[in-house]
């Protein structure tokens, strides 16, 4: 368990907000915060007696009775985080209770079985394409303006993106592309507004994670899951849900968490910079393995994959590029920080001060 100076679990005194606490990385991330001494409101639509639209058997009651047969802190509430009245009234819940909040996580819908169809992107059934971006995109937007909010008029706090994958892709058809890109961009341009509050907005991903499901497909538990590795060798290297959260309790707990803010991190780097290990005392790191085991993908896959990954490389490229020449172009930095930008004052907002009009050429 991670503790501060003083001896007391790291994150002592904080409130968390995991949004999508009820399985998988979300799961593990409400666990690990706990574990770290945070209070921790777990959330999500999957009650006892109401099981999940996915047809799975966990909920968020289960997630906080672990944690409090750990001995940390939990509060199961069910909240629709599509639905805005419902998350205001969860983030004014907490405020009245505790007047404040630390840390939000956001892992919704991280697995949301529309997500799942694989094939080119023109054969892709768009039937509920509204939903699933709505349930996997549009709420994690809803909630953070929410929570942030709060902790802008506080002058600190974290924002948590949940995705998939340490590059820009991730997923098997456009809607999981526009999804996992968009929640990678969505703590990007958090994070521009939100560091002059004092407030650090980030995306993660896990490695190889063995997710209640990914347990399934295996067929194996969380105590032999090694017996996965005779059907793919990569899952040798997987990880359990603790371990990214971990790596968020990690980030939550470092005072100079504002230096990270913008990025997309992966559970592994943040061990390599924060030591945490996952719960069997190993320390699972993607990142590190020089080639992974392709054997059971046809080459038109690997070639696909292939072609993707030079496109990206060279759109970051360019990207790059034209971000530096885009800060040439501004004017120096004291000049920049002298005009007034948009806060949030209570409820007062203070705009942005009127653009000048050019003045007309005289003929």
């Amino acid at each position: 368990m991670p503790t501060s100076s003083s001896g007391r679990p790291a994150l002592h005194g904080q409130v968390a907000l995991v949004a999508g606490a009820t399985r998988g990385a979300g799961r593990g991330i409400a666990r690990a915060l706990a574990e770290a001494g945070a209070t921790v409101y777990c959330t999500g639509r999957s009650v006892t007696g109401g099981p999940s639209p996915y047809k799975r058997p966990e909920t968020i009651d289960e997630t906080a009775a672990l944690i409090t047969a750990a001995g940390g802190r939990a509060i199961a509430i069910r909240v629709d985080h599509t639905k805005e009245e419902e998350v205001k009234a969860l983030v004014a819940r907490i405020q009245k209770k505790h007047r404040r909040l630390d840390v939000l996580v956001n892992s919704i819908a991280g697995e949301e079985p529309l997500m799942g169809q694989y094939g080119s992107f023109w054969d892709v059934d768009l039937t509920h394409a509204d939903r699933v971006l709505r349930q996997a995109l549009v709420s994690h937007v809803v909630t953070a303006k929410h929570v942030a909010q709060v902790m802008v008029r506080r002058q600190r706090g974290l924002i948590v993106e949940v995705t998939e994958n340490d590059a820009l892709g991730g997923g098997g058809n456009p809607l999981a592309w526009s999804v996992k890109l968009s929640i990678k961009g969505l703590a990007l341009n958090m994070a521009g507004e939100l560091r002059a509050h004092g407030v650090t907005a980030v995306a993660i991903t896990p490695g190889f994670l063995r997710s209640e499901a990914m347990l399934e497909h295996f067929g194996v538990t969380e105590a032999n899951w090694r017996d996965g590795g005779a059907k793919d060798s990569n899952f040798l290297e997987s990880e359990s849900p603790l371990f990214v959260g971990r790596a968020v309790a990690a980030l939550a707990g470092d005072a100079r968490m504002i230096e990270r803010t913008g990025q997309l991190w992966s559970s592994w780097e943040l061990s390599r910079d924060y030591g945490f290990t996952d719960a069997d005392g190993s320390r699972p790191d993607w990142g590190a393995r020089e080639q992974l085991d392709f054997s059971m993908f046809p080459p038109s896959f690997l070639a696909l994959y292939r072609t993707g990954l030079e496109l990206q490389r060279d759109w970051l490229r360019r990207l790059a590029a034209r971000t530096d020449n885009a800060l040439r172009q501004l004017p120096p930095a004291q000049a920049t920080r002298d005009r007034a930008r948009p806060r949030v004052a209570g409820r007062r907002r203070v705009a942005l001060p009127k653009a000048r009009s050019k003045p007309r050429r005289r003929k």
